[in-house]
């Protein structure tokens, strides 16, 4: 008979202790050579992919906005994205698509991709990332419209559920400007045109 270990409560057990308790359940031996250090391992690694939760998006925009005299749409395109759906744990990618159309100000193009990766660092649903990047450059720059387009690859549905590997969903948030049909069919257009300077 299998001596009682006294688990830690909920509130009282570190992060390690957690995940040791978590491979316990899957039916796994802690103690094993090459789990041995997993628990320390897991919980840096799920500290990175939420370190969103620690910074402040508007904030990383307001530092970023120049005064220039500039209407026309402002494309930033294929942003690699990689974020955790907030329902299995599991993740998610692919790419994000911004543009917007100058009012006064533009954004630094780095704190673009910038604001993509603070959101994406948090548990999400793709909806909500498309909307909450949209709306944050809209209030922060103020521009005539903003539209951004997430095309990504959920492993909920390839690993798990019903195994569909090459499905993708796609998402898109239109303001301003950016609901109007033509300007929307700009942007659009131009988001999957392909290179033809060999890049």
């Amino acid at each position: 008979m299998k001596p009682i270990i006294d688990t830690p409560t909920l509130t009282s057990a570190t992060f390690e202790e957690l995940v040791r308790e978590m491979l316990v359940r899957v039916g796994e031996d802690p103690e094993r050579e090459g789990l041995l250090q997993t628990p320390e391992r897991y919980a840096k690694a799920l500290q990175y992919l939420t370190k969103g939760y620690r910074e402040d998006p508007e904030e990383i925009l307001r530092g970023a906005l120049f005064n220039v005299d500039y209407d026309e749409m402002v494309i930033v395109k294929d942003i690699e994205m990689f974020s955790l759906c907030e329902h299995h744990m599991l993740p998610f990618f692919g790419k994000v698509h911004i543009a917007y159309i100058p009012k006064g100000k533009v954004i630094g193009l780095s704190k673009v991709a910038r604001l993509v990766e603070i959101f994406a660092r948090r548990l999400q649903v793709q909806e909500r990332l498309t909307v909450q990047i949209a709306e944050t450059i809209q209030k922060a720059a103020q521009p005539l419209g903003v539209g951004v387009v997430v095309e990504a690859r959920h492993l909920c549905m390839m690993m798990r559920g019903v195994e569909k590997q090459h499905s993708a969903t796609v998402t898109s948030s239109m303001l301003g400007a950016f609901r109007a049909q033509q300007t929307r069919q700009e942007f659009l257009s131009l988001i999957h045109a392909k290179n033809t300077n060999g890049a």
